[in-house]
């Protein structure tokens, strides 16, 4: 990690354009490749995955509870999967989605954002539900680490509605305020998610990425993310997993397609069209 988290996301998303693959090596999907469920089966997944999009997606997104539902061997895969990632050019977003206060969140810190660490991603989904202010451990982390946070402020699964349009805009605000003065832009990004009606807050002090997960199987589509985020098309990352991954076969074709029509749709010029 020698440049910024925001240098090497907008290089990333320059080259391979606008779309994050998720990595979500369920028992349904490991069954639906015919795979039995079982620690090597998990290894087989994600190499298969790594392959196919580590050149397509802007970000690669492992799904920790599907490894760590396995424990220590489970963990070693993810492990070698953050490798395989890194080795291949593709940058990790660890979708954790952890949340405490103190020196528990310092230590959450230190097992996936710390550069010496063995989990150490690019970014990592972080829950700001004990307070926005719980997460300056982990910001701070991030920042002294060139490594990045998306923290949850409007997910795409409907029952979270009621609580989040509560706190959104405070995760908000936090977030620009801890990317105010950055360039190309900061290092803490939100989750809103691609399925929302209606986008109910003003991302337009966010100095920050916007992680857009819903498109495909959740039902929301590249023409969705354009609809909510045109504002800000030049910081969102819209986020795709059992869509692609239900086929081994068609996954590396099913990528392209979304990633093109997402970079189409969300390309300057469409902007410029409107």
């Amino acid at each position: 990690m020698n440049d910024s988290f925001a240098t090497r996301l907008r290089a990333r998303l320059d080259k391979c354009g606008p779309l994050c693959v998720g990595i979500d090596p369920s028992p349904a999907l490991l069954a639906a490749w015919g795979l039995d469920d079982s620690p090597t089966a998990l290894e087989r997944f994600s190499r298969t995955v790594v392959d196919a999009v580590h050149d397509v997606a802007a970000m690669v997104k492992p799904q920790s509870a599907f490894y760590e539902r396995w424990g220590s061997r489970g963990m070693a895969v993810l492990e070698s999967t953050i490798a395989d990632l890194r080795e291949a050019g593709a940058m990790v977003l660890l979708d954790v989605k952890r949340g405490d206060i103190g020196s528990t969140m310092a230590a959450y810190a230190e097992a996936y954002l710390d550069k010496g660490s063995p989990l150490a991603a690019d970014a990592v989904t972080l829950s700001p539900y004990l307070g926005f202010g719980s997460l300056e451990g982990a910001i701070t982390s991030a920042m002294v680490n060139d490594a990045g946070v998306f923290v949850l402020a409007r997910t795409s699964n409907p029952e979270a509605a009621p609580l989040q349009r509560l706190v959104a805009d405070q995760v908000l605000a936090g977030a620009g305020a801890a990317n105010a003065g950055h360039t190309p832009f900061g290092p803490v990004g939100v989750v809103m998610g691609a399925t929302l009606p209606a986008l109910e807050h003003s991302l337009a002090d966010l100095n920050g990425p916007v992680l857009a997960p819903g498109m495909g199987a959740q039902g929301a589509s590249p023409a969705d993310v354009a609809r909510l985020f045109g504002s800000v098309r030049h910081l969102v990352l819209p986020s795709v997993s059992r869509e692609v991954l239900a086929d081994p076969v068609r996954l590396r074709a099913r990528a392209l397609t979304y990633r093109d029509e997402c970079a189409a749709l969300l390309a300057p010029r469409a902007a410029a069209q409107k």
